[in-house]
């Protein structure tokens, strides 16, 4: 019989598409660099003999809210980008360098899907987080944003 506790005893280094970071409600009413920052891990990847590394697969936009109350703002106009770094370089992006609406997120449990760059499909990251850069914000809203991907090492 199988040690009923053999997946428990496993980390995130033995999945595949696992969430690496979540944040959820955050505001992208205001423009500028790291606007959110996505931990990754919660902040845990890496060890003291060395950095851990992460192969990106996902990065999902989900839940619009409006932090005024009332009905959800269109989507229709916010302009968002993934990046390595918090100071605005879009060199470091891991999405669309120019930013990319999100007009598909309308209501509550719709969702959209960031286009991931081309180098997204061969590079291990090893950031300790990713930021939002917010070119296009929209008043009084906030959205969900869940990166998915594989661990290379802890």
């Amino acid at each position: 019989m199988a040690n009923p506790e053999s997946v428990a005893q496993n980390t995130q280094d033995f999945f595949g598409s696992f969430r690496i970071a979540f944040a959820p409600g955050q505001s992208i009413a205001n423009t500028g660099n790291a606007v959110v920052t996505l931990p990754v891990l919660g902040g845990g990847i890496g060890s003291p003999y060395g950095n851990g590394s992460y192969i990106i697969r996902r990065i999902t936009v989900t839940n619009p809210s409006n932090t005024a109350g009332g009905s959800v703002p269109s989507m229709a106009t916010a302009n968002v980008t993934i990046l390595t770094s918090s100071d605005g370089n879009t060199s470091n992006a891991v999405t669309t360098a120019a930013g990319q609406t999100i007009g598909n997120v309308t209501a509550a449990n719709t969702w959209q899907d960031l286009t991931l760059i081309a180098a997204a499909a061969t590079t291990a990251y090893a950031a300790p987080a990713l930021f939002v850069k917010v070119g296009v914000a929209v008043a009084n809203s906030a959205v969900n944003i869940t990166v998915w991907g594989d661990i290379v090492s802890l």
